[in-house]
Parts: C-alpha cells; structure tokens; sequence
C-alpha cells in the first residue's frame, strides 16, 4: 500500500489535466443543405428518412493558444418549440480553433417531416487546452465536409 501511493501521486504530477474552455459563438444560422450539397441525400425511397441542416456560425478564441477537440452543443427545434433531437445537444465537433474568430459549420441530421422552420438555443463551443481524443492525423481533426460548410461560412 506504501508503495502505491506514492506511484500514483507521481502520475497525478507528470500529466497536466486539461483545462476546458466555453468560446463565445455568434452570426449563427440553421438551413437546409443545398441539394449540391453532398450531404443533401436524396430520398432514397425509404419511408423513415431524414433532411439535411447545416448550423454556421462564427467561433471566438479570446486566448493566445488554440483550443482543441471543440464540439458545438445546441437545442434544435421544430416550429412547436420541441426538441428535434432528443437527448442530444452535442451536434458535432469543429476541431481545433485557432486564436480568433473562425468560421465553423456542422452539418445536422433531421428527422423527415419535421415541422419547420427550425430553430436553435444555447449554442455554445467547448473545447480543451490539450488534446483529449486521439489523433488522426495533422489536418484530420475537422470532416471535409464539415470543413467545406466553415468555408463557404468564411466567404460571406
């Protein structure tokens, strides 16, 4: 038991946990994918299906370091005010953000025949100061596609 102790305090003092950060986001909107959008499937006959949004908006890192592994949580309802996807607020992940404000896009999946139009509340960014997901790679941390949403966010 003596011997433990000591053994897991020095763990506790080599590893820095990683501090989360909650990024301000703003210019937000909710739209249907365009349907040259390659996330925009067509009905593939099935009678349950689900529509196509993309959430856009604008992420704020106010520090001098980037903020890592950021997933973007919202509410998203439909024209009655009720949740669309229920117990879920996580809608996607933006990656790294770098210090100051970048474009982000996520696309979300829909349940078909959701009234619309639909909303959204309590956006909110979190990330981490350190990485806490492994990595793929040096430029896989943000999906092509939802990296083609941030930059068509980027050109308005």
């Amino acid at each position: 038991m003596h011997l433990i102790t000591p053994l897991l305090l020095s763990l506790t003092l080599v590893t820095s946990p990683a501090w989360a950060a909650e990024l301000k986001v703003s210019d937000l909107s909710l739209e249907p994918c365009p349907t040259a959008d390659i996330g925009a499937q067509p009905e593939l006959g099935r009678p349950i299906g689900a529509s196509c949004y993309a959430l856009r908006g604008r992420v704020l890192n106010p520090g001098s370091q980037p903020v890592v592994d950021t997933d973007v949580f919202a509410l998203i309802l439909d024209a009655s005010g009720e949740p669309v996807l229920q117990n879920r607020t996580r809608v996607g992940s933006i990656g790294d953000v770098p210090p100051g404000s970048s474009s982000f896009g996520v696309r979300l999946s829909v349940p078909a025949g959701t009234p619309g139009p639909l909303g959204f509340r309590n956006v909110k960014a979190r990330g981490f100061s350190t990485p806490v997901r492994s990595r793929p790679g040096s430029d896989g941390e943000v999906l092509p596609l939802e990296q083609k949403l941030a930059d068509r966010n980027a050109d308005q």
